[in-house]
């Protein structure tokens, strides 16, 4: 700490004045902060706008590049009700159909307890495929016995000319 005296005057509207300071006038230019605001705004609303028209544009391009109907399918439209029209655009299996979450109707753990039952009920079926060629079905345990005992039939090469 300084032990000498600081000359110290006042200017002409009250703020104290200090020889070796200087206070500046306004800390933040305003206006300035205005501008660039106002050029942030402009610039979000343009780019809206270039997206809409990207948008647009890309739609009208995979419109007109889509395959036009077929006659059977135009004669077939022709008779529908609107209702019926927009199911044909969008089935309701080409929605996301997610086990598991709210308002899904099965569930996940069933379904899957439900395949594995499917498929070892197929597995296990004894019977005929095509019984004229002599082509059978039988369980995938005695197959595997068979293949064990007997091995696997040579497989036919064909000659080189």
């Amino acid at each position: 700490m300084s032990t000498e005296p600081h000359s110290q005057t006042q200017s002409e509207n009250g703020e104290p004045r200090h020889g070796d300071v200087i206070f500046e006038p306004l800390d933040v230019q305003v206006g300035t902060i205005y501008w660039y605001l106002a050029g942030l705004g402009l610039s979000v609303v343009l780019s809206l706008l270039a997206c809409v028209y990207i948008f647009r544009f890309t739609a009208g391009l995979a419109q007109k590049s889509d395959t036009p109907p077929t006659a059977a399918m135009q004669q077939m439209t022709e008779k529908m009700t609107p209702e019926q029209k927009e199911a044909l655009q969008f089935p309701e299996s080409s929605q996301p159909r997610l086990q598991g979450v709210p308002g899904h109707a099965s569930d996940p753990q069933e379904d899957l307890r439900q395949k594995i039952a499917a498929d070892q009920k197929e597995n296990e079926r004894l019977g005929w495929i095509d019984q004229s060629n002599g082509i059978a079905q039988i369980p995938v345990s005695e197959a595997m016995k068979i293949v064990a005992e007997k091995g696997l039939p040579p497989i036919a090469r064909e000659k080189k000319k």
